[in-house]
């Protein structure tokens, strides 16, 4: 049986639920996972650790950073254990001549994520994206109910759809990225909070994607051996444009409970499915293509999402992240917050 689904009538802002989460923490060993594969990338970890880890909203689940031995620098490393977080170092993951392959260059790095099936040591793991801004408690997602027909007969995951509509007309992204085709059309507000669109045997291809920036996973290392196997022998695995969110969908084909979008609210969402959206509903912001440390976006469709970013910024260096130190802070955070440097 799924969790419930539980309705405030305050704010609108419906939430997936399975229990209080302050109340039930204690009975879940979880934690965050995200990983980090350079020093450029520490202002959007910073803020979201901050958001995460401080504040009203605060959760009472750890911070893991995954990073390759030589990825970051030394400093850098150390200024994510002052955010608070715990650093674990894991092997690289990718296939060969696979970068020509994908839609962003930059996607070639992201193979590595799926070491965070390697956390053994907990018993749920919520796979994250640093780019993203944490806005409410959403600890609940320790608790959902995975599908019990993953592969090898474990649990499947928990995920958003991916947005296929293509806003902004991405020429590298797949001909069927269409609204038509998106799962998150047939959706409105306040019943896309309870009941994201269904999965059935009908549903076009596109509703049965992704988006890897937030996963729900209980870990298995042999679950991870039977993924590295597929990557290096799967000749399909080579013409993926999305790697890790193409392959996941496809190796949880059947095992994937979509969530509601609010903890994984893609910011292009906000433009593109109006009727679904709302600001006070959108739990956990991700900052999908141009980053708020990138640009404020004045003027832009994406301003009023970037300028909670950096209401975030400042609250986080209001007391560098609760933490770090001013040497730490300035030199492997702010240095590469490059809108303060127009």
């Amino acid at each position: 049986m799924s969790p419930s689904l539980t309705s405030s009538t305050d704010s609108g802002s419906t939430i997936l639920s399975s229990r209080s989460s302050a109340a039930s923490s204690a009975s879940t060993n979880g934690c965050w996972a995200t990983l980090m594969t350079g020093d450029i990338y520490m202002p959007g970890l910073a803020v979201f650790a901050h958001s995460l880890l401080r504040g009203p909203h605060a959760s009472a689940y750890p911070l893991v950073v995954m990073t390759v031995r030589g990825s970051c620098s030394a400093q850098a490393i150390e200024t994510v254990r002052q955010l608070g977080c715990k650093v674990v170092e894991v092997q690289r993951m990718g296939i060969p001549g696979e970068a020509k392959q994908l839609a962003q260059h930059r996607f070639a790095e992201v193979w590595t994520k799926l070491r965070a099936w390697d956390l053994e040591e907990y018993d749920r793991v919520v796979l994250v994206d640093s780019d993203m801004l944490v806005r409410a408690n959403m600890d609940e997602l320790f608790h959902v109910e995975l599908p019990k027909n993953g592969p090898q007969g474990k649990e499947g995951i928990a995920a958003t759809f991916a947005c296929t509509c293509n806003p902004d007309k991405i020429k590298t992204y797949p001909a069927t990225w269409i609204p038509q085709n998106c799962a998150f059309t047939p959706q409105s507000h306040p019943s896309c909070l309870t009941a994201p669109t269904p999965l059935t045997a009908d549903s076009p291809p596109t509703y049965h994607l992704l988006n890897s920036g937030l996963v729900v996973l209980s870990p298995s290392s042999s679950v991870l051996i039977d993924m590295a196997h597929e990557i290096a022998s799967s000749p399909i695995v080579q013409t993926y444009r999305f790697p890790d969110q193409d392959f996941l969908a496809r190796f949880y084909h059947g095992s994937f409970r979509p969530l509601p979008y609010i903890y994984n609210a893609l910011k292009k969402l906000r433009q593109a499915h109006p009727d679904m959206w709302r600001d006070e509903a959108a739990k956990n912001v991700h900052y999908i293509l141009k980053k708020p440390w990138d640009t404020r976006d004045i003027g832009g469709v994406d301003e009023e999402t970037h300028s909670w970013w950096w209401q975030a910024w400042e609250a986080a260096q209001a007391d560098r992240a609760g933490g770090v130190t001013e040497e730490n802070w300035v030199n492997c955070v702010q240095k590469y917050v490059t809108a303060l440097q127009v």
